[in-house]
């Protein structure tokens, strides 16, 4: 698994918080500032997962401002979760402070401007995080949307799982080989959308169209699920739901997509994926194309070269040219989009 990682200590007590201030402008450009410049400490570790950025942090209390100007200059386009395992942060976002309480995510997005201001009384602000691309989530960018800016829980359910997870990755890297990392990032993005579809799920004021949102939901988690089947339909998917074709299309319209295009992005994500995958390496095309619902080879290029720009073949051999070259060279990596 492709892993980054940054020690302050290893460079002169002058150059220290240069050179993380520099880490975070890498992969979305960021102003940070600190107090503690002149004596400063900080460690940061990244782990690729295929698209996800998982990674742990502890510096000295620090604030991190992402502007519109910065965000005109570069934009990775991802949701990030920050979990703070020691310290504290606040999180101000269009004229508002979120501070999330003990064991609770906080939330931002890479193109929304934001300030994350982090304090400890003694000691280091410590924390686990990840950044998802938007494109990651089995939910619709419309929904996923509403969980911004919030504080999620992170102590039970869901949220329990994805902290374990990250927290497990934190402390045991060497557990995992090279090629877990394309493995656990689906994991990750689906636990995201897990956790936000169940805070959407149990939003105490839910507007009057509450129940179609819920629907909704009902319906992408039911997709997610049986997205490989061949005979998945929009008839089927209505059948399974008891309402009829024409109202299942009239709540994808509501979210500006359709009910085939849905099925086409998740499956063809998901081929995309294992065909990155060195241990499928010795599966045909073909063979991941029928596994992802695709019984037609010459449909599944199409469809992929019309997603992605390239054929499944050339994807495939520029990841396996990707791994190789990767193993013959020190890991390197972009710093995290947020705090």
């Amino acid at each position: 698994m492709r892993e980054f990682q940054f020690r302050s200590d290893d460079l002169p007590v002058a150059d220290r918080f240069d050179a993380f201030r520099d880490l975070f402008r890498v992969y979305a450009p960021m102003e940070l500032s600190s107090r503690h410049a002149a004596a400063f400490h900080g460690e940061v570790r990244i782990w690729r997962l295929g698209e996800v950025r998982a990674w742990s942090s502890a510096f000295r209390p620090t604030v991190f401002r992402r502007t519109r100007r910065l965000i005109r200059r570069s934009d990775p386009e991802v949701y990030h979760l920050s979990f703070p395992v020691s310290g504290q942060a606040t999180l101000t976002r269009d004229g508002r402070d979120v501070a999330p309480r003990p064991r609770e995510f906080f939330t931002s997005d890479s193109s929304r401007p934001c300030a994350v201001a982090t304090e400890h009384d003694a000691g280091l602000v410590r924390s686990v995080a990840v950044d998802i691309p938007k494109t990651s989530l089995s939910l619709p960018r419309s929904l996923a949307d509403r969980m911004i800016g919030r504080s999620l829980p992170g102590a039970t359910g869901i949220g329990a799982l994805l902290v374990g997870l990250l927290t497990r990755l934190a402390s045991d890297a060497d557990g995992f080989g090279p090629s877990d990392g394309p493995r656990l990032g689906p994991v990750v993005a689906d636990l995201v959308s897990a956790l936000f579809a169940h805070e959407l799920e149990t939003e105490r004021c839910l507007p009057p169209e509450s129940h179609r949102r819920t629907l909704l939901l009902r319906v992408w988690a039911f997709i997610g699920q049986h997205v490989r089947d061949p005979d998945l339909t929009p008839a089927t998917i209505a059948a399974a739901h008891h309402i009829s074709v024409s109202f299942l299309h009239r709540l994808f319209q509501d979210h500006d997509t359709t009910v085939a295009a849905a099925i086409r992005r998740l499956r063809l994500e998901g081929a995309r994926r294992e065909l990155a995958d060195p241990a499928l390496a010795t599966v045909p095309i073909h063979g991941i194309a029928a596994r992802w619902g695709y019984e037609n080879p010459v449909v599944f290029t199409r469809s992929f070269r019309a997603m992605f720009g390239q054929t499944p073949s050339d994807h495939r051999h520029g990841a396996s040219g990707a791994e190789r070259r990767t193993e013959h060279r020190s890991p390197r990596g972009g710093g995290p989009a947020t705090v």
